[in-house]
This record gives structure tokens, C-alpha cells and sequence, in this order.
């Protein structure tokens, strides 16, 4: 009878940890999907509000700027005053700021409300990985990281999807309101199931703010990521180029100051011993790299199925869920194949990514652009699966060699990298390779994609193996 109720007792927790991680699911699905679904619903809000082109786009860029630029400073904070309560305010405003997107009487107002929801979306990604790494144990993380990529990656690409159903579906006369409205009603299910049963435990008092490094950090992404946006947008302007630059500086000199202020023992806003972790550095590199050509992969695809292809609007969302569909089967098969291959597997996925896209360049060039979209449905699968395999499992590989304090630490640094990969990747790839909207740029840029994720895959055979992370993570030589 005692062996039956401790068993019942270890389930209970169990159980409750699952249901918190699906407060964290639903949060980075609402977080993640209202950086595309805005895209589809931007016409609509246009007309109807008056906006104008500068206000078109700080309506999708002020969610992203916001989102990136405070990351970091969330993540000190949940540290400070705890990880649940951080996670709780941010899901509460996140779907409060949403309700004001929907109900926004003008354009200048709705710009507001989307950086008031990027600032509470950052709150709560910036403490889903230590909410994770406490909630389970070591040998669950493979499984439970993979669930989270897979969900970030797929609200993503559901983003056009979504809002064209939701303005077809027209819910009570909303027109484009409803891509925000429908946050009401999942936030409120997200809060309720973190508030009963995410964990309690206190916060590590002995952390500090840093003002000068939050500052620093805001700035210096605010300048790097919006010049990237306006170089994407316009070109590489001296001007443009000098933002950058100077948000490259700024960020030179938070490094600086987060080093200096180690030295000191001091309590910096990034632990820059993280990047002492061969496979945190490299993994950085990897991730970076990584987002930044899947977001321009993405964005880039659809434009050229329409506009170069003259594929319809219509077929081009099959095509892309066809994509998405092989990133799931992927993702699922890394549970599998991850165990049994290690990084081999996703070396693997990225190449088979690359191959696919090469070889769709050269087909592109064979027939001249008449593209056969139903001959393409192997490849597009395979590439997808390329994709879910490397990237649903390439996080929880750089953070296993990491004890479970420095992987809390790392919450606010990975979702920066990643942001900061996705500016760098739509600028870089669709100005160098794609603004010229011909054939030839579309075959430019799909090589150039299919050389970057070979050179991944080259990069990922250097990540440390299962043994030395696990050696590392409990700080054997």
C-alpha cells in the first residue's frame, strides 16, 4: 500500500509540472505567433485605420524591437522576484496589450500596444528555460525542449496561416481585431493554468539589476536590430549602415562592462562564463546562424512562389504547410534519432535542408521557373524535416553541458541570440540575394542558402559529444 501511494505521490508532481509546461506552451505559441500574423491582417488594419507607411511598419517591427530589446533585463527581473510571478504579470499584460491592439482607435495607438505586447512577450520568454530546466528533471530536457522548439517554430509558420482564417471567419464583424481579441480567451487559459500549477519556488535574492548593462543592452540592440530592419526595408544607406555600426559598438561596450563588472564581483546582467562552455559558444554561433536563415528561408519563399514562380496565394500556403508538416515529422524523429546518432543527426538535418534547397535551385534553373509545384512536394517535405531535426533539438544539445544554475542563466541570452539572428539573416539574405525579384536572384539565393546550411552542418560536427557534455555538465576535465 506505501509503494502504491508514493508512486501516486510522484505523479502528482509530475503531473502538475506537464500542466505548467503547457502554460509555457500556449505562452510562446501566442508570443511567437504574433510576429507573422500581423502580416496578413496588415492591409486590413491599413484601410481601416488610416496608417501610414512608417506605421505599417513599426506596427510589425515596434512588437520585434520591444520583444529583443528587453529580454535580457526581464530575465534578471524573474530572477530577482522569482520566475512564477515574472510569468504570471507578463502573461497578464502580454493579453491585456492584446485586447488594446483590438481595440485600437488609431494607428499611432495600436504602434503603442504592440510594444507594450513585444515588452510582456520578452517577459515571458525570458523565463520559460529556467521554469523548464526547475520543472524536470536533466534526462527529461531533450523531450520537453524539443515540445517547446517545436511549438516556437510552427506558430511561427501558422502566423499567415491563422490570420487568414480569422479574417475569412469574420467572429463578430471583428475584421482584422481578431488576430489580437483571440488572445484574450488563450491567455486567460495560459494564466490559469500557471497560476495553480507552476512552481512556487523563491527567488535568488542575492541578484541585482545592473542599470548601466540594461541600458547598454537596450540601446545597443534597439540600434542593431532596427538598422538591420531598415536595411532589409531601404538598403545599405551610409546612414543605415552607421546605425548598425553603432549598435554593434553599443553592444561591444555592454560586453565590456558586463566583463569588467565580473571582475569586480559584481553580478552581471549575462554571465559571460557561459560562453566559456565549448558547447554553449559554439551552439550560440549555430543558433544565430540558424534562425537567421530559417526567418529569411521563410519570408523569402513565399515571395518568390508568387511573385517569381506565379504560384497563387492559395497554392503557396500548401507549399508551406507542406514545409511545416515535414518540420513536425522532423522534430518528432529527433526524439529518435537524436538519442542514436547525437550530433551526427543534426549535422544531418541541416545538410538535408541545404541539399534540398540546392537542388531546388538547380531544378529552378533547369526549367527555367516553370516549376512543377506537385514534383516539388518530396523535396519541400524532406527540407522541412531537414529544418525540424537540427533545429528542435540543437538548443537542448548547447545547454546539456551545463549545470542547472548556468542554464537558469541562460534564459534571456538564448531568445537574444535569437532575435539577433533574425535581423541579421532578413537583412544580409533578401538585400544581398533577393531584391531584385528575378529568377536569376531567386537561384542566387538558394544557393547561397544551401552553402550556409552545409557550412552548419560542418560547424555542428565540432559541438562537443554526448560524454563530454555530460562530463562538463557536472565539471569533470
Amino acid at each position: 500500500m506505501s509503494e502504491t501511494t508514493g508512486v501516486a505521490k510522484a505523479r502528482v508532481p509530475e503531473l502538475g509540472a506537464w500542466l505548467a509546461f503547457g502554460a509555457c506552451l500556449i505562452a510562446v505559441f501566442m508570443q511567437m505567433i504574433d510576429v507573422t500574423i500581423v502580416n496578413t491582417a496588415l492591409p486590413s488594419l491599413t484601410a481601416d485605420l488610416g496608417a501610414s507607411r512608417s506605421a505599417q511598419l513599426l506596427v510589425i517591427s515596434g512588437y520585434a524591437l520591444a520583444f529583443a530589446c528587453t529580454l535580457l533585463t526581464a530575465a534578471r527581473i524573474g530572477a530577482m522576484v522569482g520566475r512564477r510571478p515574472m510569468f504570471l504579470v507578463s502573461v497578464l499584460a502580454f493579453t491585456a496589450a492584446s485586447v488594446w491592439c483590438g481595440a485600437a482607435g488609431g494607428a499611432t495607438e495600436l504602434v503603442l500596444a504592440r510594444v507594450v505586447q513585444g515588452a510582456a512577450g520578452a517577459g515571458m520568454a525570458a523565463q520559460t528555460i529556467a521554469i523548464l530546466t526547475a520543472g524536470f528533471p536533466r534526462e527529461r530536457h531533450p523531450l520537453v525542449f524539443a515540445l517547446y522548439g517545436g511549438v516556437a517554430g510552427f506558430a511561427g509558420m501558422l502566423g499567415p496561416i491563422v490570420g487568414g482564417v480569422l479574417l475569412t471567419l469574420d467572429i463578430g464583424g471583428w475584421g482584422w481585431r481578431s488576430v489580437f481579441l483571440i488572445n484574450l480567451p488563450i491567455g486567460l487559459f495560459a494564466f490559469a493554468l500557471a497560476w495553480k500549477f507552476l512552481d512556487r519556488g523563491s527567488p535568488v535574492g542575492r541578484h541585482h539589476l545592473d542599470p548601466v548593462g540594461a541600458a547598454l543592452s537596450g540601446l545597443g540592440l534597439f540600434a542593431l536590430i532596427a538598422g538591420m530592419a531598415q536595411i532589409q526595408e531601404h538598403g545599405w544607406r551610409p546612414h543605415l549602415i552607421a546605425v548598425t555600426g553603432a549598435g554593434l559598438a553599443l553592444t561591444a561596450a555592454f560586453l565590456a562592462q558586463q566583463r569588467a563588472r565580473t571582475a569586480r564581483g559584481g553580478d552581471p546582467l549575462v554571465r559571460l562564463d557561459l560562453f566559456g562552455n565549448h558547447g554553449f559558444r559554439l551552439g550560440s554561433v549555430l543558433v544565430g546562424a540558424f534562425f537567421g536563415l530559417f526567418t529569411a528561408f521563410v519570408f523569402a519563399a513565399s515571395i518568390t512562389m508568387q511573385d517569381v514562380l506565379g504560384y497563387s496565394p492559395l497554392l503557396t500556403g500548401m507549399v508551406m504547410t507542406l514545409f511545416a508538416l515535414g518540420a513536425g515529422a522532423g522534430a518528432l524523429g529527433s526524439l529518435v534519432l537524436v538519442p542514436r546518432w547525437d550530433i551526427w543527426a543534426l549535422a544531418a538535418g541541416i545538410a538535408l535542408f541545404g541539399g534540398c534547397i540546392g537542388a531546388g535551385g538547380v531544378y529552378l534553373y533547369l526549367v527555367d521557373g516553370v516549376a512543377n509545384a506537385l514534383l516539388c512536394a518530396g523535396p519541400v517535405f524532406a527540407a522541412g524535416f531537414g529544418v525540424g531535426l537540427f533545429g528542435v533539438q540543437l538548443q537542448p544539445m548547447m545547454l546539456s553541458g551545463l549545470d542547472a544554475n548556468r542554464m537558469a542563466e541562460s534564459s534571456g541570452v538564448l531568445p537574444t541570440i535569437e532575435q539577433v539572428g533574425n535581423a541579421v539573416g532578413l537583412a544580409v539574405l533578401t538585400t544581398v540575394f533577393f531584391s531584385s525579384h528575378s529568377l536569376g536572384g531567386t537561384i542566387m539565393m538558394m544557393g547561397a542558402i544551401a552553402v550556409v546550411a552545409l557550412v552548419l552542418a560542418a560547424l555542428t560536427l565540432a559541438m562537443p559529444s554526448r560524454e563530454r557534455r555530460e562530463q562538463a555538465a557536472v565539471g569533470v576535465s
